[in-house]
């Protein structure tokens, strides 16, 4: 019996997001099925970030266990002529049997993307958010600034009953704009259901003038979710990478 993880990239858009779910496709379904079928045996993998509906990866992780005598650094290639092309494994290797890509310490890096112009762009529509109203970037820079450190985020979340604490670490929050596309970019110890897309929403409204930057502190403080802004759509999400920090 062998350990064997993965770096898995995908497009979001027609999937029920990464967790099985009883009504529709998930990445996980996809995964667990053409493992499956390659090494001739039952396999359901663990993943690290069980990602929305519609939201994209460049760098998720799975881990799965296997009695097959492939070599792990050779299912990535093998699985890439099965699953589907809005799928791809980046990476396969073999780590020790008691690694869980959730209880290691990581840094998980998102970005959201919103597409801040007067008309929508067609070619764009499945990886970016689209606002009509012009957006004050140097203010969601100075509105950012409040989120980065320890703090608790039960404003900036959707409420779980199984989660124990809403204290996390933001290590950087960056907002850029090239050309007609705001990129926020944030990097922490671990993020909350709901919570990149939730800041994404409120950075948007301190954008269109409703907040003030430093309103953000004080809704740290509230921890009262219904004082934040909207969620914002799935599509403008994607996984950039997850850094496991102890040494496997």
């Amino acid at each position: 019996m062998k350990r064997v993880k993965l770096t898995v990239a995908y497009d979001g858009t027609n999937y029920c997001g990464w967790q099985i779910q009883p009504n529709g496709v998930t990445i996980e379904s996809e995964l667990n099925r053409h493992l499956s079928e390659l090494l001739q045996e039952p396999i359901r993998v663990i993943g690290a970030s069980r990602t929305d509906a519609g939201v994209h990866a460049l760098g998720n992780v799975a881990v799965f266990d296997t009695e097959a005598r492939m070599p792990a650094e050779k299912i990535s290639y093998a699985m890439n002529t099965r699953l589907p092309a809005d799928i791809r494994v980046q990476d396969s290797c073999q780590v020790p049997d008691d690694f869980h890509p959730r209880f290691c310490e990581t840094r998980k890096t998102y970005l959201y993307q919103i597409l801040n112009r007067r008309f929508p762009d067609p070619t764009r529509r499945l990886y970016s958010y689209f606002y009509y109203y012009p957006l004050d970037v140097e203010k969601m820079r100075e509105a950012a600034v409040h989120l980065t450190g320890e703090h608790d985020f039960a404003s900036l979340c959707t409420h779980k009953e199984e989660v124990e604490s809403t204290v996390r670490r933001i290590y950087s929050l960056d907002v850029e704009k090239k050309d007609d596309m705001i990129g926020i970019r944030v990097c922490g110890n671990g993020f909350l259901y709901h919570m990149v897309r939730i800041i994404a929403g409120t950075l948007i409204r301190v954008g269109s003038g409703y907040y003030p930057p430093e309103y953000m502190a004080e809704l740290l403080e509230k921890k009262d979710r219904n004082f934040a802004g909207e969620t914002a759509p799935p599509q403008g999400l994607t996984l950039l990478k997850i850094d496991y920090l102890a040494a496997r």
